[in-house]
């Protein structure tokens, strides 16, 4: 163990997503550079690929995992959550409180600990919500309000950023863009299945994920006599309200629901990925797609043009079926362009979005924190 190792409970609530993959890679990272690590998630959700992720870590944590009921909404089990997380700090020594999301920045921002700072991740959340809706009110008063019990705010991106400022102001905190990270072993090819559908989408079944503009996109484009086929792979709340528009449109026997799976399980089902999302912070999606030479098509939201950079003008403005119509057909006409531009972005993604930058740059702000704490 390094001497100067620190003591880190990550806190989170569902584990699931992108977030879930986050947190795992992070504190993955942090154990093998010497830092004792632990997690804390929600008990409830996650299931058995959840439990499968966990019990895999674990042994490299050296402050262990630990599971506790969380509810999604504001409710009683945010007192004994909290508790919770006061209890595993001051038995850890925590050093540092690492809360993701809204819940699980609530709770690590919440906490009783003398010692240890406070460091805050959104990964979008309550900043997908206005002031003018009860909730965003609610979501995002309790935000501000947080605020003064932060000590760190990491951003996933300069988006993220700029919606924190714009909806709750300057923090006066000590803030941080780091975007996330993919593996080396993520750039491997990926082999398109010869039965794969022209097109795939890959991700959580909820309108905030544009399923929803790509069976209107798909519609368009039958009624134009181009009838393409669709595999739809995930899980998630709106799955029933999504395939009864398929049955709507007429589209059954072109557009199927195949449940949740590895991302890149996932991507040979199709050969053409279609993110189309109205709202983001860094999805993971994108970077395992783009690392892994991915022809895709995506919407111009959240921090995707970061990823994109100098390829940001050929996304597609969000909440559009007929602009994301063109875009797919023009990727389904044109091959060899997407194959270019995907090895375009393969290049852009190996170069400046790594797991290993991602938890060096995290660990470095927790040093500026911890100094400005205790210096």
């Amino acid at each position: 163990m390094r001497s100067n190792s620190i003591n880190v409970l990550h806190v989170l609530r569902a584990p699931v997503g992108g977030l879930f993959r986050h947190v795992l890679d992070l504190a993955r990272g942090q154990a093998e550079r010497g830092h004792r690590v632990g997690i804390i998630a929600d008990a409830t959700t996650g299931g058995g690929a959840a439990e499968a992720q966990l019990a895999d870590l674990s042994p490299r944590l050296a402050l262990g995992v630990s599971r506790v009921p969380m509810s999604r909404q504001v409710g009683l089990r945010d007192v004994s959550a909290v508790a919770h997380v006061t209890r595993r700090a001051a038995s850890v020594a925590a050093d540092v409180l690492h809360g993701h999301g809204a819940k699980g920045g609530a709770y690590a921002r919440l906490a009783k600990s003398a010692r240890a700072i406070r460091a805050y991740t959104p990964h979008g959340g309550s900043l997908h919500y206005g002031w003018a809706s009860p909730a965003g009110l609610l979501y995002l008063t309790l935000e501000k309000a947080l605020i003064a019990r932060t000590d760190l705010i990491l951003f996933e991106s300069a988006y993220g950023r700029e919606i924190f400022r714009a909806k709750l102001g300057e923090p006066g905190k000590l803030t941080r863009v780091v975007h996330n990270g993919v593996t080396a072993a993520e750039f491997a090819p990926v082999t398109t299945d010869p039965r794969a559908a022209d097109l795939v989408f890959v991700g959580e079944l909820r309108i905030l994920k544009g399923v929803d503009v790509l069976i209107q996109a798909i519609g368009l484009l039958a009624r134009d006599g181009r009838n393409l086929s669709a595999t739809i792979v995930g899980e998630g709340p709106d799955r029933a309200a999504f395939e009864a528009q398929v049955r709507a449109q007429g589209l059954a026997d072109r557009v199927r629901f195949v449940g949740a799976k590895p991302a890149r399980s996932a991507f040979a089902l199709g050969r053409l990925l279609v993110v189309p999302s109205r709202a983001e912070s860094l999805p993971y999606i994108v970077l395992e797609a783009a690392a892994a030479g991915v022809p895709l098509v995506a919407t111009k939201v959240g921090g995707i043009p970061e990823i994109f950079e100098s390829q940001s003008a050929d996304l597609v403005p969000p909440s559009d079926p007929a602009a994301l119509a063109r875009a797919i057909e023009l990727g389904l006409r044109n091959p060899a362009g997407q194959r270019a531009a995907a090895a375009r972005l393969q290049d852009r993604v190996r170069e400046s979005f790594s797991t290993g930058a991602m938890t060096d740059a995290v660990l470095a702000a927790y040093g500026e924190a911890l100094a400005g704490r205790h210096g």
